[in-house]
């Protein structure tokens, strides 16, 4: 049996909360600040395992 959290995260709750005062006009941010929280945790995946990448490659040579 797998076992689930059974919940959202802490970002998505977040990004969740942004876009719903954006809709309402409670907040008056760009929209990329209000995606922020929902794709930001993707983006610094992707750029420490890019940092990562290029440390493998500069031990190699």
């Amino acid at each position: 049996m797998e076992k689930s959290s059974g919940g959202i995260g802490l970002f998505t709750a977040l990004g969740l909360i942004f876009i719903g005062r954006k809709l309402l006009n409670v907040i008056q941010w760009a929209w990329w600040l209000v995606l922020l929280p929902i794709w930001g945790p993707w983006a610094l995946a992707a750029i420490t395992l890019m940092i990562y990448l290029v440390y493998l490659y500069l031990q190699r040579r």
